[in-house]
């Protein structure tokens, strides 16, 4: 997924970059910011998810700046429930949602390999030769101020032509919805997952691995797919003939434009193309649990961290080398245990505290380095110690590809 920096009345906060949604959402203010918010109207909103809607204000007349991109009449929208905040399962602080208007009126390149946004002016010739020159060209249409794209889909003999929403702010590969397209198969072998949580609460559905689909110039094959029940998707306002939506896990394989003005998309392949789709093999979803500090003692004189200089040991001797450093760390707990896994059958539990993975201290990892860990091998050991309860306990448990 991807994360910008925008200044919002005055303030800079950090929204996802997600073509998935049409207006802007705000759900999260630190404590340190005071950002100012104009005439507010009370609304509800529904999205994804098994619960009813939530309560929000939609604010207008703001003010954004994205590193001079500037809007001056920009809607907003406050939602009031905080549970809606995903800042702890992606492991940074994220305050809000930006899409449709963020892409609207100029070409917007997304450089996953060079982690950059750029956007240019619609007019530029000079980038509209580049693209034409080195990247494959596809139509997009807009409705309801989202982006779809047509590909084919392979889930049993014959490959389907397909509508799908292109959504940046959803990290899986392929979302299908067999409630919008009864011959989409599901294949035999799948397992049951929570999804994440959208507007309107938890999503949970099955993944499992289909035969093809098609993205740009390039054919992926054996992909992992995620199949959305029909509980969490009850509150979505589909589109004519959309049977599912292309996540980051696609799209980070690409160097991608949009150019929503003139309907299309440009895309070439980046260095993670050919890298096979893996999939958290140990059942266990982690998230961030906020900071606390940390002390480590420590002689190494070039840190620029706040430091304490020993003076005279207690056998009078100066200890002049020696320092104690203070940071703050992240703390990472098991917000789910997936029945029937290896880590369930190892004994692992929700809400357990992670003090370590395989001998890394767990205030060293970011929820990224966890995942890839969670996915990278088959039958690798997990060796993990938690905290529950205040008492220390260590388990072991083998990555299993059930895909």
């Amino acid at each position: 997924m991807i994360f910008i920096p925008i200044d919002v009345n005055g303030e800079t906060l950090t929204f996802l970059l997600d073509t998935g949604v049409e207006e802007t959402v705000l759900f999260s203010l630190d404590e340190k910011e005071q950002v100012e918010f104009f005439h507010l109207e009370k609304i509800m909103l529904k999205g994804l998810g098994s619960n009813e809607a939530v309560a929000a204000y939609k604010s207008s007349k703001n003010k954004l700046n994205a590193n001079g991109f500037v809007d001056l009449e920009h809607e907003i929208y406050l939602v009031l429930d905080q549970e809606f905040n995903f800042s702890s399962q992606v492991g940074i602080p994220v305050n809000g949602i930006i899409g449709y208007h963020f892409f609207k009126d100029h070409l917007v390149e997304i450089d996953y390999d060079r982690k950059k946004v750029i956007v240019y002016d619609s007019t530029y010739q000079k980038i509209r030769k580049r693209l034409r020159k080195n990247y494959h060209k596809s139509p997009i249409t807009i409705e309801n101020n989202k982006p779809y794209y047509f590909t084919n889909v392979l889930t049993a003999e014959e490959p389907r032509p397909s509508k799908m929403l292109i959504d940046t702010g959803n990290s899986d590969a392929i979302w299908l919805f067999l409630t919008e397209a009864e011959d989409i198969k599901l294949p035999s072998k799948t397992i049951q997952c929570f999804l994440g949580r959208g507007f309107s609460g938890n999503v949970y559905g099955k993944r499992a691995r289909i035969i093809s689909f098609t993205f740009g110039e390039k054919t992926f094959q054996n992909p992992i797919s995620t199949f959305p029940d029909s509980t969490s998707i009850k509150s979505v306002n589909f589109v004519k003939d959309r049977v599912g939506s292309l996540g980051g896990e696609v799209l980070s394989r690409f160097s991608v434009f949009f150019d929503y003005p003139n309907n299309c998309l440009y895309s070439k392949p980046g260095s993670k193309i050919d890298n096979p789709f893996n999939f958290n093999m140990s059942g266990l979803e982690v998230q961030h649990d906020g900071l606390e500090w940390v002390t480590q003692t420590y002689q190494d004189r070039s840190s620029t961290a706040a430091v304490f200089k020993a003076t005279q040991g207690s056998d009078g001797r100066v200890q002049d080398n020696m320092k104690v450093k203070f940071e703050l760390k992240p703390v990472f707990r098991i917000f789910n245990v997936r029945e029937g896994s290896t880590a369930a059958d190892a004994g692992l539990q929700k809400d357990d505290r992670i003090i370590s993975i395989n001998g890394r201290n767990a205030h060293n990892l970011t929820i990224e380095r966890i995942n890839e860990l969670l996915k990278s091998e088959e039958g690798r050991t997990i060796e993990i110690e938690i905290e529950r309860k205040g008492v220390l306990h260590t388990y072991k448990f083998k990555l299993k590809s059930i895909l």
